[in-house]
This record gives C-alpha cells, sequence and structure tokens, in this order.
C-alpha cells in the first residue's frame, strides 16, 4: 500500500510517537532539521500553537526554564550523569535526643554528627577532580535550603569550629538569606559534604542526588513515633532514617555503610 503522507515524513521513531501522543499530523509540519527532518521541538512548537489543546489532552501552561531554576537543572544533570550512585539507609532512635536537644532543632546535632563521622571516614568528605580524589582536610557543609526558586545549598563554614548553638544559628542565618536571595556566590561554593533534610515534609525516606563534585551527601527524613524493638520489648520510640548516597567509584559501600551507622551512634547517644 502507498504510504500516508505522514509516513513519507523524516522523523525519528521518537519524535513520531510524541507528535502521536500530542495528536499532531507531521505532514502539516516543516521540519528544521537536517534535510527538512522534523524535530521534536517542531512537533511541541506546532501544538504549543495550535492551542495546546490536543486530543487526550486539555489546556495547558508553558514557561521557560531559567534563571536558579535552569541552574539547578543542569547542576542536577551533570550529578546524576557523572555520578555512580549507590544510597544506603538505616533507621535511627532519635528518642533521648528529642528529650535532650529542648529549643534546638535536630540539625545541628544531624551537622556536629557528620563532622565527627567525616573525621573517622575521610574519603567522604572529598571531591573528585578528573582523575584525582582530592581529600579534604577543611569541614565546609552544604546545607540544602528549599526556597520559593528552588533547592538552594549554601555553605557552612568551618563546622568542625562551631558549637551547636553556632552551628544553629550559622544554619538559620543561610536559610534566610537563601530564602531571600541575598547570598553571596561565595556562601553557594566550596562545599565538602552536603546535609539535606526536609523536616515533617521529608517522607519516610529518600535518595537524595550528591551534589556535584562531592562524593556523598546525607538526608535526614521524617521523625515520628513507630514501634521498635528495645531490650526485647516492643516500644514506641521516636525514629526516623537516614539516607547516605554516595560515588561508588570513590567511596566503597562498606565504608559509606560505616559512616552512616557512626553518624546514628553519635545521635542515638548524644552525651
Amino acid at each position: 500500500p502507498a504510504a500516508t503522507p505522514s509516513e513519507r515524513v523524516k522523523a525519528t521513531p521518537l519524535v513520531r510517537r510524541i507528535a502521536g501522543e500530542l495528536g499532531v499530523d507531521l505532514s502539516r509540519l516543516s521540519g528544521t532539521g537536517p534535510g527538512g527532518r522534523v524535530t521534536e521541538g517542531d512537533v511541541r512548537r506546532f501544538s504549543a500553537l495550535s492551542g495546546g489543546q490536543t486530543p487526550g489532552r486539555g489546556p495547558e501552561r508553558r514557561v521557560p526554564l531559567r534563571g536558579v531554576r535552569r541552574l539547578i537543572a543542569q547542576h542536577l544533570t551533570t550529578s546524576h550523569r557523572e555520578v555512580a550512585a549507590v544510597t544506603v539507609v538505616e533507621e535511627c532512635d532519635f528518642t533521648v535526643l528529642a528529650e535532650a536537644r529542648g529549643e534546638r532543632s535536630y540539625l545541628p546535632y544531624l551537622l556536629a554528627a557528620v563532622v565527627a563521622g567525616l573525621k573517622e571516614f575521610p574519603e567522604l568528605n572529598a571531591t573528585l577532580d578528573g582523575e584525582e580524589i582530592v581529600f579534604w582536610e577543611r569541614y565546609d557543609l552544604g546545607v540544602a535550603v528549599q526556597t520559593d526558586e528552588g533547592l538552594v545549598v549554601p555553605v557552612l563554614r568551618a563546622a568542625d569550629e562551631k558549637s551547636l548553638d553556632e552551628l544553629e544559628a550559622e544554619a538559620g542565618r543561610l536559610a534566610e538569606d537563601a530564602r531571600a536571595g541575598t547570598l553571596a556566590p561565595e556562601e553557594l561554593r566550596g562545599s565538602t559534604f552536603t546535609v539535606t533534610s526536609a523536616g515533617k515534609l521529608g517522607g519516610l525516606f529518600a535518595t537524595p542526588l550528591v551534589n556535584h563534585p562531592e562524593v556523598a551527601i546525607l538526608g535526614l527524613h521524617r521523625i515520628g513515633p513507630r514501634p521498635a524493638v528495645v531490650e526485647g520489648e516492643v516500644a514506641i520510640r521516636q525514629i526516623g532514617w537516614l539516607a547516605c548516597t554516595f560515588d561508588h567509584r570513590v567511596v566503597d559501600g562498606a565504608r559509606a555503610g560505616a559512616f552512616l551507622l557512626s553518624v546514628i551512634a553519635r545521635l542515638e547517644s548524644p552525651a
């Protein structure tokens, strides 16, 4: 049988599939690709210009990917492409810390425990520079902050030299400045390890993406009352999960797991 007009159009199978999903007749398009080939952009532009309302789809709104959101997209794409990421997850009993922390949040305790863990497992306090691993002897922790523009990671400098009160105050200042958009450029560069915590919105657990070119990141997730076995008895405890994603090219799984357990041990026995 003779080919239909759409079949005679030059287009890849992917572009044909997208055109089918959007209800676009390829024979109505003039391709902008090499040799007159119809591209994905041609299909999507035609769909948008025709009203953005096609069979099986409702009206839609499109906005350019730009500003902070574009930078985030580029950075995370690089991380996903470059890092051989593996995530290890462990449970932590925060009951003792929940009673001892008073008015403080969990974050300064987490930062202090991370610094101690990095001193014990220095290969996680590192970055990958081409064919070289850079082991840092400073502890400048990235602290992920959610803003209206997207996720921003300001750097808390010299975390190993600060008290719990100082860690909480500096993390709070960085978060406020991040949300206000007043961080200086140098406050967003040069972290050696990153911590992310979404508090009550953190979910049961997630697999955080490594903040490239670092080699590891630690995520703290929602803490709440859950049943746990304590000395052979079931009890209600304040339980949360921690996840450590690491670059397996640099860090072995056993070392990453041991690092996570060392952080948890310090959080479970804050004294």
